[in-house]
C-alpha cells in the first residue's frame, strides 16, 4: 500500500523490506503514476553495468536468450534493475513524459536525458519484453518507463554527440571525476603522482587515465589482461607504460607495476572482475591512494587485505557521483581524441 507522503529519496516507493531506501529493497513500486516531486521518463535504452552482465552472461554460458529472460524476471519481480548477486544495475537513456509539480530536477517534458543513478534504485517498468535485445551486449533497446526521484540525478543528452556514446561515457562518469580530484589532491602535495590504472583499456579506465594526465600525473601506468589491450593503448599517449598483468595476481600486479615506473601514488580499479582488492592495495606506495571503482569489489577483502599487509594507504569507495561529473567526462572525451576512437570502437562492436 502506498504512503500519504512522498520523500525526495524514494523511500515512499518500497514495498518490502519497509523503512529501507529503494538501492537496499528487494522490491519497489515501479508504477507510472507520479507523486508531486516525481519525474517519468520513456525508455529508450538501459545499460547495464560490466559487473552485473558479466556475471549474468557467465552463468548462462553466453546464451543471450536465457540473459534476456532473467533480466525480465528481474525487472518484473523487483520493480527495478537490480542484480540479486552483484546488487548493481547500470543506468538508461530516455525521454521525460511528465514532470511532477514539485520536481527540483529541471526536466521538462521532451528533455532526451541519461539517468546518473543507477538502476539498482529506479522504479522500472518494461513493457516491449526486450524484444530487440540478444542479450549478449550491455546496451539494451528497450520500452517501458521509469521513474525518479526528487535528489535523483539526470543528464541532458548533448546534441552534439550521438545519444548511445553519451550514455557510454555518462554510465562511469564518477570515475574520471574521482581521479581527477585525488591526483590533484596527490599533486598539490609537492610531486607529481604516479598513477596505474587496472583496466585502463576500458570505458572507466581509458577517462581515468585521460583525467589523470589533466590534473598533473606523472607516469602514467596503465594495466591490460591481454596483448591485445594493451595493442589498444600503446602509442595512443593515454599512458607512459602500458603493461599486460592479472589485476588478480598480488606479485604479479605489484611486480609489473613497479618494473613500469611504481610503485603506484594512486592506484585505480576499473576491472569488472572479483579478487584485485589486496593486489591493488600491494601496489600501492605507503602513504597512496587506491579508489576502487568496480561494482566487483570485496570492500571487507580490501580493508582486512591492507590491514594483513601493514599497508599504509588511503582506500575509496568510487560512488559514481563527484560534482559535475558528467560534463567533466564528457568534456574529456571531446578533447582526448584516444578515448573516443575507444569508446567509438566499442560501440561499434556492440
Amino acid at each position: 500500500m502506498r504512503t500519504t507522503v512522498s520523500s525526495p529519496i524514494g523511500v515512499h516507493r518500497v514495498l518490502e523490506p519497509a523503512g529501507t531506501l529503494p538501492q537496499a529493497a528487494r522490491v519497489v513500486d515501479p508504477s507510472p503514476e507520479l507523486w508531486p516531486d516525481e519525474v517519468r521518463v520513456d525508455v529508450e535504452v538501459l545499460n547495464l553495468d560490466a559487473a552485473s552482465f558479466r556475471q549474468l552472461t557467465e552463468k548462462h554460458g553466453g546464451d543471450g536468450a536465457a540473459v534476456r529472460a532473467e533480466v525480465l524476471g528481474i525487472v518484473a519481480e523487483r520493480g527495478k534493475m537490480q542484480n540479486p548477486v552483484t546488487g548493481s544495475g547500470g543506468m538508461l537513456v530516455g525521454t521525460v513524459a511528465e514532470v511532477g509539480p514539485e520536481s527540483p530536477l529541471g526536466l521538462a517534458v521532451g528533455d532526451r536525458v541519461a539517468t546518473l543513478v543507477s538502476l539498482s534504485l529506479t522504479p522500472l517498468v518494461l513493457t516491449d519484453g526486450l524484444e530487440r535485445w540478444d542479450g549478449r551486449s550491455e546496451r539494451v533497446p528497450a520500452a517501458g518507463t521509469a521513474v525518479l526521484f526528487g535528489r535523483s540525478i539526470a543528464a541532458r543528452l548533448p546534441e552534439d554527440l550521438p545519444a548511445e556514446l553519451s550514455l557510454m561515457v555518462m554510465d562511469v562518469c564518477g570515475a574520471p571525476a574521482l581521479v581527477s580530484r585525488v591526483v590533484r589532491e596527490h599533486a598539490a602535495a609537492g610531486r607529481p603522482p604516479v598513477v596505474a590504472v587496472l583496466g585502463g583499456a576500458g570505458k572507466s579506465g581509458s577517462l581515468s587515465l585521460a583525467a589523470a594526465a589533466e590534473a598533473g600525473a606523472g607516469t602514467r601506468i596503465a594495466v591490460v589482461p591481454t596483448e591485445a589491450e594493451a595493442g589498444l593503448l600503446r602509442g595512443t599517449g593515454l599512458a607512459e607504460e602500458v603493461v599486460v598483468a592479472d589485476a588478480r595476481s598480488p606479485l604479479g600486479l605489484s611486480d609489473a607495476v613497479r618494473a613500469a615506473g611504481g610503485p603506484a601514488d594512486v592506484t585505480v580499479v576499473c576491472v569488472d572482475v572479483p579478487g584485485c582488492e589486496q593486489p591493488a592495495v600491494l601496489a600501492t606506495a605507503q602513504g597512496g591512494t587506491v579508489v576502487y571503482f568496480s561494482m566487483a569489489t570485496s570492500f571487507s577483502a580490501a580493508a582486512l587485505g591492507a590491514e594483513g599487509l601493514a599497508a599504509d594507504v588511503r582506500m575509496l569507495v568510487g560512488n559514481g557521483y563527484v560534482p559535475g561529473h558528467a560534463d567533466l567526462a564528457l568534456s574529456l572525451l571531446r578533447r582526448t581524441p584516444a578515448v573516443r576512437a575507444l569508446f567509438e570502437a566499442r560501440l561499434a562492436e556492440g
